[in-house]
C-alpha cells in the first residue's frame, strides 16, 4: 500500500464511512458522574507506576466535535469528542505529552448501560474516531443499548500526532514505480525522520496499548471491553499480555499471529491473496465475455500476465497519470479485500484496460487502496502504517540465508501475485532503511486473563488468513474461536451470525460453543 494501510484492517462495514473529523452535537448522558469519578480514583491509585497517577486519574472533557460534514444515518447529537493526555515516553512521565483523539457514542439505553466498548478498526493507521463517528449503525442493537461505543486514534494516526511524510506528487511517483530497488524505502524513511524524529521512537503497539489502559481508566471502567479488527487484534493481544488483570471481554476479529515476523506475516498474506485472486479469476471464467477466457484453471495466469505486462507498457489514463503494473496490482488488491460482490466490477475494469487501453477504472481502485482522493491528496494512514509496523518489527528484517529462504517460500505460496515485485511483497512495509528500532520482537502471546476471549476467523480472508485465527486462539489458551465461512476481510461486517454471537459475548458473557461456524450475509 504505499505500503498498504488497508491491508491489515478496515472491515467492509466501516470502510465507506471514514470521515475527516468528528461531527458536532450533544452526546447523551454517558456514565454516571459519581460512578465514573470513583472508578477514576481507583484507577489512579492502581496505576502501574505512581508517576502515572495523574494520567490515570484524569477526567475526559467531552465536547461537541468539530469540522465534520453531516453524514446520512449519523446523528450528530449522539457523538462527543475529547482528548486524552498521555506521556510521549512512558519511561519519562514528566516529559513531553501527547493528546489522543477520542470519540464516544453514548449508550442508547442509559438504564441498561454496562460500560464502555473500545473499538479499533485496524491498519495500523486507521482512525478509531472515524470508525465510531461514521459507523454508529454498525453497533445498533444490544451493543449500542448497553455500551458507550468509544473509538480512539492510535499514535501517529488521525487526531493523535498524525504523520505525513511525502507530498502528493512525491507519493504518486513513489507508489506507482515499477523499478523498486533495495533503497526504495529510504526516501520515505528520510522524510519521516526529518519531520517526526522525536515522535517515531514512541509510536509502537506497546505504547498504544499503554494509552488504551489510560483511556480505560479515564472512561471509568475497571476492565477493558474491546472489539479489535485485523491489526486491532494485535493491539488486543498485546493488551492481554501487558495488563492481564484488567482484561474484560475482548473480541479479536481477523487475527494477526503475534508469533510471526512482518516477513512471515506477508508470506501468509500473499498466499491468502493468491487464493482470492484464483477464486476471482475462476468466477470470471464462468461468466460470459470474461477478459481472461473461459478456462478457470488458466484465467488467473492470464490476468497476472496482463497486470505484469504493464511494467513494459503502462497505460496513460484520461487524467494523464500512468496505470503502471504496481498501480494495477494495488487496484486488484483493493477489491480482493472485500467479498464476491466486487468481483464482477473488478473483471470489467481489467477488461477495459486489456481490450480498450482504458486504465481509468483500475487506477481508481488503486487510488482507493492507497487512500488518494480526487485532488491528489493522501490520507495520513499510509505513513502511520509504516511508522507503527517498523517500530514493532524493524529488527526482524531477514538477511542472508533467511532472506533467500523467505523469497523461496513467497514464490511457492504466491507465485502469481508476488512475481511482479517480490521485494515489495516481502518488505511491506519496507523497514530496511527505517531509522528507529525498538526491542519489540515477534513472539507468542499467552493470555493470563481469567476472562475467556473470543477470536473470529474467516475461511476466505485474504489479508489475515484463517490459520492465523487458529494459531492465535491456541496461543492465548483461554479463548474460543468463532468461524465465518466466506470471502472477505474480517467477519463482523460480513455476517449477521457473527454480529449476534459477538453481541451475546460482549453483553451477557455468553461464548459460542466450540466449533461454531457462521454463514456470510448474501446480497
Amino acid at each position: 500500500m504505499l505500503t498498504r494501510p488497508s491491508r491489515r484492517a478496515l472491515p467492509a462495514v466501516v470502510a465507506a464511512v471514514l470521515l475527516a473529523a468528528c461531527t458536532g452535537g450533544g452526546g447523551g448522558a454517558g456514565p454516571d458522574p459519581a460512578v465514573a469519578a470513583a472508578a477514576a480514583a481507583e484507577a489512579s491509585r492502581s496505576a502501574p507506576d505512581p508517576a502515572l497517577q495523574g494520567y490515570y486519574g484524569q477526567k475526559l472533557a467531552w465536547t461537541a466535535c468539530k469540522d465534520a460534514p453531516r453524514t446520512e444515518g449519523v446523528d450528530p447529537a449522539a457523538v462527543r469528542c475529547a482528548s486524552l493526555k498521555v506521556p510521549l515516553d512512558y519511561a519519562d512521565p514528566s516529559g513531553p505529552t501527547l493528546d489522543v483523539g477520542v470519540a464516544r457514542v453514548a449508550a442508547a439505553r442509559p438504564a441498561q448501560r454496562t460500560g464502555s466498548l473500545l473499538v479499533n478498526p485496524g491498519g495500523p493507521g486507521n482512525s478509531g474516531v472515524d470508525a465510531v463517528l461514521g459507523g454508529q449503525r454498525d453497533y445498533d442493537g444490544p451493543l449500542r443499548d448497553h455500551y458507550d461505543i468509544v473509538g480512539f486514534d492510535p499514535r501517529a494516526t488521525g487526531r493523535t500526532a498524525p504523520v505525513s511524510c511525502l507530498d502528493g506528487k512525491a507519493r504518486d511517483a513513489w507508489l506507482t514505480t515499477d523499478t523498486r530497488g533495495p533503497d526504495h524505502g529510504k526516501p520515505l524513511a528520510d522524510a519521516c525522520r526529518a519531520k517526526y524524529g522525536s515522535l517515531l521512537e514512541h509510536v509502537g503497539t506497546r505504547d498504544t496499548v499503554r494509552d488504551m489502559d489510560v483511556l480505560r481508566a479515564a472512561l471509568g471502567d475497571r476492565k477493558l471491553t474491546y472489539l479489535g479488527l485485523s491489526y486491532g487484534t494485535y493491539l488486543g493481544s498485546v493488551y492481554a499480555e501487558e495488563f492481564p488483570d484488567r482484561v474484560g471481554r475482548l473480541v479479536l476479529d481477523g487475527a494477526i499471529d503475534p508469533a510471526k515476523s512482518i516477513a512471515e506475516t506477508n508470506i501468509e498474506q500473499y498466499a491468502g491473496f493468491e487464493r482470492s485472486l484464483r477464486a476471482f479469476a475462476a468466477h470470471c471464467a464462468e461468466q460470459s465475455q470474461c477478459p481472461f477466457g473461459t478456462d478457470p484453471e488458466r484465467a488467473a495466469g492470464r490476468a497476472a500476465d496482463f497486470l505484469d505486462g504493464l511494467e513494459r507498457k503502462p497505460l496513460t489514463t484520461t487524467s494523464g497519470r500512468l496505470l503502471t503494473s504496481a498501480a494495477a496490482w494495488a487496484g486488484v488488491m483493493d477489491v480482493l479485500y472485500g467479498d464476491e460482490g466486487g468481483w464482477d466490477g473488478l473483471a470489467a475494469a481489467i477488461g477495459l484496460a486489456m481490450t480498450r487501453g482504458n486504465g481509468d477504472y483500475l487506477l481508481a481502485y488503486a487510488d482507493s487502496y492507497n487512500k488518494r482522493n480526487v485532488n491528489g491528496r493522501y490520507g495520513v494512514s499510509a505513513d502511520a502504517y509504516t511508522a507503527i509496523y517498523c517500530a514493532d518489527g524493524a529488527t526482524d528484517v531477514p538477511t542472508g540465508e533467511a532472506l533467500r529462504s523467505a523469497y523461496a517460500r513467497l514464490a511457492a505460496r504466491a507465485p502469481l501475485i508476488s512475481r511482479h515485485e517480490p521485494a515489495a511483497a516481502l518488505f511491506d512495509p519496507d523497514c530496511r532503511s527505517w531509522p528507529f528500532r525498538s526491542p519489540e520482537k515477534a513472539h507468542p502471546i499467552v493470555s493470563r486473563s481469567a476472562t475467556p476471549l473470543l477470536v473470529v476467523g474467516s475461511t476466505g480472508d485474504p489479508a489475515t488468513p484463517y490459520a492465523n485465527a487458529e494459531q492465535l486462539t491456541a496461543q492465548l489458551g483461554n479463548a474460543v474461536l468463532l468461524t465465518r465461512e466466506g470471502e472477505g476481510h474480517t467477519g463482523y461486517g460480513h455476517s449477521a451470525c457473527v454480529r449476534t454471537a459477538v453481541a451475546a459475548y460482549l453483553v451477557d458473557g455468553t461464548l459460542p460453543a466450540a466449533g461454531t461456524r457462521c454463514a456470510s450475509d448474501r446480497g
